[in-house]
């Protein structure tokens, strides 16, 4: 999308839409050559500990291990203008003031405190770097003097300079005294405020779920939260923080951080005892309530939401954690909170640990959406916890989410259902490919970024689900799924806090299973780790899908006795659909979509037969709804549509919808109209431009 602010998708809880053409290949691609076909377990279990061969085990060509992969300078990123590799960032301070003003809009004043040691001589000279952007107005950089030491306790001033680097950003240059030593430790305050930069989001009441308050919001991910403090901005550099943010009287303040206190004068301090990137240090500051819903988990709401926020998860989140321990090892960020944003809220969702953000909409009232957040859990121990180094890897944050999400899912729901979730994905990545075009550079799992351009523009299903069939694809070269959770297990365990390469990845594959490099997998024609990174197109290998057939196969044939001229009601009403979960009805919904019109009456004696889904509360299910009732122009039914955008405004959802009107009968045009006049105060800036253009209203 053109704006750096809403990036062209959700950034982690995945709530793509699903396309209604029928699902390609669902059976296992061909497999390598010098691999005879292993039957894949139906029912995989977790995996005891791993005893005899592991991260100790010998290799003929060496590979880097976790000392190694801690001591190196931080991978070079073209989307930082930061000191990165001169430099390391110990811990970062922040002390803020967050002033909530009219219409929507605010300002933070910040002051932000980086412990750094230089990591070579002379390192970048007498200047150091920080990642900054044109809306953080610096007022004043200075040196600390040692704890303890002399010197003026304010700090000795500093030169400080703002230049040019991208659209997404400026690069802060501070002078500094002398040019330091290998091992030197400096502490730097930076004075500055904030407030419209694109990390940095203000509500009127009139974007929130109660009306009443405004709300703040950050969001980190790629490259945003340079407009919300200086610092190292890359994936690439990882470090503790602390922070006190003192709040307006009847608001509170939350953070991603692993502990949280009030104070008097409504102040909170926050602190993380993990390091992490920068990307994944976020805040909201609103009227939000909480509520226990396990032993190691609440919900967080506006007061309006929380009880059905607790009803909707109480004791969801723990079965989930059970399982990723399982599989995966310790859960090591203690809590795992969850924080339902405002309705206006454009994403899905964001990973940030301890505190997930997500989308109201899934507030189902059923608990039919509450396994959507397995893909945020997962990034405890993918993204979050074992982190890309660059964005031009990021298939290592979302192809092993993907894999440990339906790991997940497959032991608490089972396989079938898993793969007819997977087969969604697959159909996405088709889309996708078939829009751009296979050969498009973005179709490679190593992305190379250019200087300038915004990592966000780079997205795409590719780092999912390409990203998914590699992961599998290593776990066919395994050939037993026992095995291959415990090598999940050793790797996330030597790679824990570090931000790592694909070839620290596959390195450290091959160093775990010696008897796989010396087969030469790592080469196999066709199937060659680098073809796999460095060439666009279709994945060269896919996981079986069948078993969802027993899934899609019902729903196929109940979706063609609909679309029959004259209906079979007799056969239809064979046919109960209450035990259909979530995604099992959303492709019967596309298979119906997909078969419209359909002829005069079906639509509506369908709405009559199936409550649970035309009365449904599961956005998912209500969109294709809404999309069902306008592509048969069932005008009885429009005030489901408007009921569902004025509910909510993910861009996922509103963007469909009005495209689907305007594209339709004068009635839907004008209802598109009547709608957006209503609702436009409570959509995103960005939102609201992008409705404006669908409905010719403005540029975009």
């Amino acid at each position: 999308m053109d704006s750096p602010w809403i990036p062209p998708r959700v950034p982690s809880v995945r709530l793509h839409g699903f396309p209604a053409s029928p699902f390609p290949a669902l059976g296992p691609a061909p497999l390598p050559p010098p691999f005879p076909p292993r039957p894949r377990p139906r029912s995989p279990q977790a995996a005891p500990p791993r005893r005899g061969r592991g991260p100790g085990a010998a290799m003929a060509a060496p590979v880097p291990d976790a000392a190694a992969v801690r001591a190196r300078a931080p991978v070079r990123d073209a989307a930082s203008a930061s000191s990165a590799g001169p430099w390391s960032l110990l811990h970062l301070h922040l002390d803020l003031r967050v002033s909530f003003a009219a219409a929507g809009a605010g300002r933070l004043q910040g002051r932000a405190r980086l412990e750094l040691r230089c990591e070579r001589d002379g390192a970048g000279g007498a200047e150091l770097r920080l990642d900054a952007h044109p809306a953080l107005a610096v007022s004043r950089a200075a040196l600390l003097p040692p704890p303890g030491g002399p010197g003026d306790a304010a700090g000795q001033t500093l030169p400080v300079e703002s230049r040019p680097f991208a659209s997404y950003g400026s690069a802060l240059h501070i002078t500094l005294p002398q040019a330091p030593r290998a091992g030197q430790l400096l502490t730097l305050v930076i004075d500055y405020e904030a407030g419209e930069g694109p990390g940095v989001c203000w509500l009127s009441p009139e974007q929130t779920a109660g009306k009443q308050k405004p709300y703040m919001y950050t969001q980190g991910q790629a490259v945003l939260n340079r407009s919300f403090f200086p610092c190292f901005d890359t994936p690439s550099v990882k470090f503790t923080y602390s922070a006190t943010v003192k709040v307006p009287e009847g608001f509170t303040a939350v953070m991603s951080a692993t502990s949280w206190e009030k104070q008097k004068d409504n102040t909170f301090v926050f602190k993380m005892s993990q390091p992490i990137p920068s990307y994944l240090i976020a805040l909201v500051v609103g009227d939000i309530v909480s509520a226990d819903v396990g032993p190691r988990s609440r919900v967080w709401a506006e007061p309006c939401l929380i009880e059905a926020a607790k009803k909707e998860y109480d004791g969801v989140i723990e079965e989930f954690l059970v399982v990723g321990e399982k599989l995966f090892g310790p859960y090591v960020w203690g809590r795992y909170d969850i924080l339902f944003m405002p309705p206006s809220f454009p994403f899905g969702g964001m990973e940030n640990p301890c505190l997930t953000f997500v989308t109201p909409c899934l507030l189902a009232g059923d608990r039919s959406l509450a396994d959507v957040i397995i893909h945020e859990i997962s990034h405890s121990w993918f993204g979050n916890l074992v982190t890309n180094a660059s964005w031009g890897e990021f298939w290592l944050n979302e192809g092993f989410t993907m894999y440990a999400q339906r790991r997940i899912s497959t032991e608490v729901y089972g396989l079938p259902y898993t793969c007819l979730e997977a087969a969604t994905g697959r159909a996405l990545l088709r889309q996708h490919m078939d829009a751009t075009g296979e050969d498009h550079p973005l179709n490679k799992l190593r992305v190379v970024i250019e200087p300038g351009i915004n990592p966000d523009d780079t997205y795409n299903e590719t780092p999912y689900e390409k990203g998914y069939c590699f992961v599998s694809y290593l776990a066919h070269l395994v050939g037993n799924q026992s095995k291959f959770d415990a090598f999940l297990q050793a790797y996330v365990n030597r790679f824990k806090f570090q931000s790592i390469t694909a070839d620290d990845t596959l390195g450290f594959f091959l160093e775990y299973f010696p008897e796989l490099k010396e087969k030469g997998v790592d080469s196999i024609p066709g199937f060659e780790f680098d073809r796999w990174l460095n060439t666009p197109g279709w994945p060269p290998y896919l996981p079986d899908l069948s078993p969802g057939q027993q899934l899609m196969r019902p729903a196929e044939e109940l979706a063609e006795l609909w679309a029959a001229d004259s209906l079979n009601m007799e056969a239809i009403e064979a046919v109960d659909i209450m035990g259909w979960r979530t995604y099992q009805l959303v492709y019967f919904l596309d298979q119906i979509l997909q078969k419209s019109p359909l002829p005069e009456g079906n639509v509506k004696r369908l709405s009559k037969m199936y409550p649970k889904i035309s009365k449904a509360q599961n956005a998912e299910l209500r969109l294709r709804w809404c999309q069902i009732v306008l592509k048969n122009n069932l005008e009885a039914e429009y005030s489901k549509v408007k009921d569902f955008l004025h509910s909510q405004g993910k861009q996922k959802y509103t963007l469909p919808l009005y495209r689907a009107m305007w594209g339709g009968s004068e009635a839907a045009r004008a209802l598109a109209m009547e709608t957006f006049s209503a609702t436009a105060p409570q959509l995103h800036v960005n939102v609201q431009n992008y409705v404006k253009k669908i409905l010719g209203l403005a540029e975009a």
